[in-house]
């Protein structure tokens, strides 16, 4: 289809090293905190603990999703309006209706 880019094409951004940097150490701490879940189901933790560590889980993700989503908006968006292509806007709106369940 015309206009629509191919399934097995993989898009790319150039992030800044404090970008990277920013983000990685963001997923590195929620990936810390998901192990921290693992052990505490298999120490038998209380469930309310293990759901307050969830909470913070989210809220961890939650967190990583906003500065992607800033940075997303502000670059890639915004350069590929100005590029002409509006679509853009488009995949905006859907990538919205995703991350906004």
């Amino acid at each position: 289809m015309a206009g629509k880019p191919c399934e097995h094409c993989v898009r790319h951004k150039q992030r800044s090293a404090a970008e990277t940097a920013d983000l990685t150490r963001r997923l590195a701490k929620i990936e810390g905190q998901v192990r921290g879940l693992r052990n505490m189901v298999e120490d038998d933790r209380y469930c309310v603990d293990i759901l307050t560590q969830v909470s913070s889980v989210q809220a961890a993700l939650n967190a990583f999703n906003k500065v992607l989503l800033q940075s997303h908006i502000k670059t890639c968006v915004a350069d590929d309006i100005r590029a002409g292509r509006d679509d853009a806007v488009d995949e905006l709106c859907e990538l919205l209706k995703k991350t906004m369940k």
